[in-house]
């Protein structure tokens, strides 16, 4: 596939999974050949009356992450909220590594606090004691916090529980298309838009509040941006030919994009502000899938200049285009971690298109699937997973991997089929 045929299949109508019935699913297909060993107590309610189990949230988000095996309640000899009702020799009795204990409880204006504790049950001790507070329908976010918290404390590393997904469905059967943004677990999924068009890559502002994305619904590609709480919604391109493959800039005040309004598809730089265009490149070749390095001084992009699609680095001060990827026939789709280092890139080193990341300082290259037709890579803010898109059992999902690969696990929709995902940054 080279690069002109993945334009036309980028503005062609994507198979993707219906909003009624698109929920997405979590099966952890493989895991860490260790994981450490956490019970769960069933937090004290304190007469607090919730639909949400907190302890099962944080049990669920601990074994998606692949690295973490559950005591099962029923295993359990008793169920402390307290430290001081905390038995350790029970606990080490289960094999369990790390003990969590908590409860809730009712404060002024309609709030509530969540106070909960990770215990050493080896070292027989309090790894910390945290609070947090929220209204009812925050109960969610405060269960998916234990979570990070927890995470952070055993792993060393911050967790994304919290964070937030989008992505695109549709039904085969049916032309109508729609973006969906849904917790990192596939809960609280919230429509953002439907059309009888198609709407494709959805991109993330850096502070969470937005997304930008691009939809058909004017007859041709045009790219939207729109508030998540609001549902405010604007128009920001209108061009002819391709308008498409919006990427914020760090600080959020420009968005790189792809235009052919000069002919063939170039890297353009729109100031969100004044809403002044900058070219970029200028290349007889297809330039497209910008996407920015952290510090916003430069940008990756796809381009076949070189007789194949490879990924190419833009310096913004000085236009100057640096080549990075070598090995296979194709390497496309680029996304940085956090860290500026790591790319996630689809890569294809014979026939069959895997998600890969690329270390930019060493130059090697692993690829993470074992799939085919994987695309979309988008990193999460903690640069420790990824999520892509790809087939199983003809079907479109979402899947994660970890990126030392030791971790998957797939999403799929209860109906239909998933596409175009975009994990979301940190978000406060």
């Amino acid at each position: 596939m080279n690069l002109y045929r993945q334009l036309s299949i980028f503005f062609a109508c994507l198979i993707v999974a219906s909003a009624a019935h698109s929920k997405l699913l979590i099966r952890v297909t493989e895991g860490n050949d260790q994981p450490t060993v956490v019970a769960v107590s069933p937090f004290e309610l304190n007469g607090v009356r919730i639909e949400e189990n907190i302890g099962a949230i944080v049990e669920a988000d601990l074994v998606r992450s692949g690295l973490f095996k559950m005591i099962p309640r029923q295993d359990m000899l008793a169920f402390p909220s307290r430290v001081g009702d905390v038995y350790y020799r029970d606990w080490r009795l289960l094999g369990a590594e790390y003990l969590v204990i908590g409860s809730i409880k009712a404060i002024p204006q309609n709030r509530y606090q969540l106070e909960f504790s990770l215990l050493s049950v080896n070292a027989q001790k309090i790894q910390f004691t945290h609070r947090v507070r929220g209204g009812i329908n925050e109960i969610r976010d405060l269960a998916h916090s234990v979570s990070d918290k927890i995470y952070q404390s055993i792993t060393g590393i911050n967790g994304v529980f919290s964070t937030r997904l989008a992505y695109v469905s549709a039904l085969r059967e049916e032309d109508i298309y729609r973006l969906h943004v849904a917790d990192a677990d596939g809960a609280r999924e919230k429509l953002m838009l439907e059309s009888k068009q198609p709407i494709m890559s959805p991109a993330w502002s850096p502070d969470g509040k937005e997304l930008a994305y691009v939809s058909f619904e004017t007859g041709r590609p045009a790219i939207f941006r729109q508030h998540l709480v609001t549902a405010k919604r604007q128009q920001l391109t209108d061009f002819p030919g391709l308008n498409g493959a919006p990427s914020w800039s760090p600080d959020g005040t420009k968005m790189a994009l792809v235009l052919s309004k000069d002919g063939n598809p170039e890297i353009y730089s729109l100031d969100l502000a004044s809403g002044a265009l900058t070219r970029l490149t200028r290349h007889f070749a297809i330039d497209t899938e910008p996407t920015w390095t952290p510090d916003g001084k430069h940008i990756l992009f796809t381009s076949d200049r070189g007789g194949t699609p490879q990924i190419y680095k833009l310096s913004i001060a000085d236009k100057s285009i640096q080549r990075m990827t070598f090995q296979g026939n194709y390497n496309a789709r680029p996304t940085l971690a956090p860290d500026g280092r790591t790319l996630a890139l689809v890569h294809r080193a014979s026939d069959q298109f895997h998600i890969a990341t690329l270390d930019l300082k060493t130059g090697r290259l692993i690829e993470l699937t074992e799939t085919t037709l994987d695309e979309s890579p988008s990193v999460a803010p903690n640069g420790a997973m990824l999520m892509y898109a790809t087939k199983h059992q003809d079907r479109g999902i979402l899947a994660a991997v970890s990126v030392d690969a030791g971790v998957k696990y797939m999403l799929p929709a209860r109906r239909g089929d998933v596409r175009e995902p975009a994990w979301s940054p940190f978000l406060r």
